[in-house]
């Protein structure tokens, strides 16, 4: 599939700001991020493109094939060299990371500092609701841990009068428990399915039929309807 031409240049480019994040894999070959700046700053000064695209990450050579990324520096060829210029320079501040996937598509992001390792993801932040997909699976967590006063957080306004952690409880562990754990776990086995948002409402589609209705009230995102 070929990359439209803007969206390509814009990927490619937007990784050669001084504003860099080196990830582990930049230190391959026995070689620290600062070197690996230097191999790639100085690959792009001789216009060797191919090169320069052998530093670049595996998920990035993914997303760009290495003749997209040779066409796309010989087109931008000022905006290259100028690159070149400020990473040989690299007065910027550089900042050694490492990421760690877990659970229902959380992340936990760690710096180096002083030589060790230090966790620099806010730990706090149990329940996000900052987006239809976030809301989704804090709503997941809280029904696993059985924090039915939480899972109230995701009920929107004009339901919540009728809902308090009680009614909560019953609903997911009544006479209906069964049905309600099937359908968590089909919404946990579909957490990364695609979500489209319009406005304030965003739609979810799982399994053969359903959908996950979501619905933003004062910033925050909620579960208006599951099935």
């Amino acid at each position: 599939m070929r990359v439209p031409a803007i969206v390509l240049a814009r990927t490619v480019l937007g990784t050669l700001g001084l504003a860099c994040l080196v990830s582990l894999a930049g230190c391959a070959h026995g070689t620290g991020p600062d070197q690996t700046l230097d191999r790639y700053g100085m690959a792009l000064k001789n216009h060797d493109f191919a090169a320069a695209y052998d530093l670049m990450s595996s998920s990035f050579r993914v997303k760009v094939t290495r003749e997209d990324y040779i066409r796309t520096m010989r087109d931008n060829s000022r905006e290259v060299n100028e690159t070149s210029e400020r990473l040989r320079g690299k007065k910027g501040s550089m900042e050694v990371s490492a990421e760690f996937e877990y659970g229902l598509g959380d992340s936990m992001r760690l710096v180096q500092e002083d030589g060790h390792w230090k966790i620099a993801t806010y730990p706090l932040g149990f329940y996000d609701q900052s987006t239809p997909k976030a809301a989704l699976r804090s709503f997941i967590r809280a029904y696993r841990l059985e924090r039915w006063d939480v899972m109230l957080r995701f009920v929107p306004t004009s339901y919540r009068e009728k809902m308090n952690a009680q009614k909560m409880q019953a609903q997911f562990t009544g006479p209906s428990r069964e049905q309600m754990e099937n359908l968590i776990n089909t919404l946990e086995a579909n957490v990364d399915e695609p979500i489209t948002e319009r406005g304030n409402d965003a739609r979810m589609s799982y399994g053969d039929r359903y959908n996950v209705q979501f619905l933003k009230e004062d910033g925050a995102w909620k579960l208006k309807d599951l099935d």
